[in-house]
């Protein structure tokens, strides 16, 4: 663990302690004369949103010690054939994106192993570099690209079966006949990847200046927006020219839902939690083979209301976890945030718990592409920058939420 990991672990469980302090004595405020006292509220909530800022700052430096630890910032030996072939496909561009030269940027593609099929749409596709800052940011933004199953695709639409129902295996003696076993029924998913589009512009002046670096300015300039846009897609988005987003299919209570509707667990209060029983009866309405892999998902407001919550024995429910590579634990179970989740009020969906790998697929069509148009904008020159994404539910078994009403 590095030293500053270390000062940072050390902060987190200095304020945990804290928190936990201050927290119990506006408990016993309440408990003993009906409320606490205005300034040890705002206290609590100043510790609380401490310990919030914290963990991220040490979930942050994790990443960058698990990447280093993988090898992924830096080293290695001398360029390969496709590595060579990516930089000469990088200079091309470089050349397009000043100048608007083509030249043989098409064919550097197909060698850099950026592109294996015709360009039916226009554009050229960015430099692996760009492409994995933007990827980057992308899953930054948002949990649910952390969380989901992304499927690279190569077509328009990626198709899969589910088993409904219906029985595929038996069991059997030793010399017993083998009874014919039901006929499965399957259903079709199809996930669509949509165009996500961003058209930044800037001058030929500034292309102009050998200082210019084009291919960080254009990661800079489409990475927050296409990640804020997707991001808000996998939680809400209606599936009309965009992904369909979890909170957009049907929620029934619990035990009533079809296959393709979530699944919820009233909060006990319209807008509210009434006490830690909910959480742990949401955590159960997941299936164990689910709960393996499972994940809490929410907004950082609903997560600092939780971390005031006790269980039944006193305890906290909220754990900061410590350790390298640990990140927040809720029932034992890692904590993401996505502040696209709503927050709390009457009737809202604001907890998702599950295996998100098993309930949601994002699917990527391969590449960002840019198309440069210097003419529509003189003097400025714009480039339609398009990304491919779709999203929908894959397993509507795999994920509960939490529904804040009565």
């Amino acid at each position: 663990m590095s030293e500053e990991l270390n000062k940072i672990v050390a902060k987190l469980g200095g304020a945990f302690d804290e928190f936990k302090a201050e927290n119990d004595k506006r408990l016993d405020e309440i408990e003993s004369k009906g409320k606490a006292d205005p300034l040890l509220e705002n206290k609590v909530n100043a510790i609380n949103a401490a310990v919030g800022e914290l963990s991220k700052e040490k979930d942050r430096l994790d990443k960058i010690e698990a990447a280093l630890n993988r090898g992924d910032l830096g080293g290695g030996g001398g360029a390969n054939e496709e590595q060579k072939a990516q930089a000469e496909h990088k200079k091309a561009f470089g050349s397009y994106f000043r100048k608007g030269i083509e030249g043989d940027l098409r064919n550097l593609e197909v060698n850099a192993s950026l592109s294996t099929q015709v360009d039916e749409d226009g554009g050229f596709f960015v430099p692996e570099e760009v492409d994995t800052e933007i990827g980057r940011v992308l899953q930054d933004m948002g949990a649910m690209r952390s969380l989901a199953r992304v499927q690279p695709i190569g077509s328009a639409t990626f198709k899969r079966l589910h088993n409904m129902s219906g029985a595929t295996s038996g069991w059997v003696g030793e010399e017993e006949g083998r009874i014919k076993t039901g006929t499965p029924k399957l259903k079709e998913l199809a996930f669509q990847a949509m165009e996500l589009y961003a058209e930044p512009a800037t001058t030929q002046g500034m292309l102009d200046d050998s200082a210019f670096n084009v291919e960080q300015w254009l990661a800079d300039e489409i990475a927050l927006e296409f990640s804020e846009q997707e991001s808000n897609a996998f939680i809400t988005g209606d599936g009309i020219k965009k992904p369909r987003g979890l909170l957009s299919y049907n929620a029934i209570a619990n035990g009533s839902e079809k296959f393709g509707e979530l699944g919820f667990i009233a909060s006990g209060a319209a807008g509210a939690f009434n006490g830690s029983d909910a959480l742990i009866d949401l955590f159960h309405s997941v299936k164990r083979g689910y709960r393996a892999n499972a994940n809490w998902m929410m907004n950082d407001l609903t997560f600092a209301a939780i971390r005031k919550l006790k269980d039944g024995n006193g305890d906290y429910l909220f754990k900061p976890g410590l350790m390298e590579g640990e990140t927040f634990q809720l029932l034992g179970k890692g904590v993401e945030i996505d502040d696209f989740m709503p927050d709390l009020a009457a009737n809202s969906l604001s907890i998702a718990f599950g295996d998100f790998r098993r309930g949601y697929m994002i699917v990527d069509r391969m590449g960002v592409r840019v198309l440069r148009d210097a003419y529509t904008s003189k003097p400025y020159i714009k480039f339609y920058t398009t990304k491919r994404v779709g999203g929908g539910l894959n397993d509507s078994n795999a994920i509960k939420l939490m529904k804040f009403t009565v």
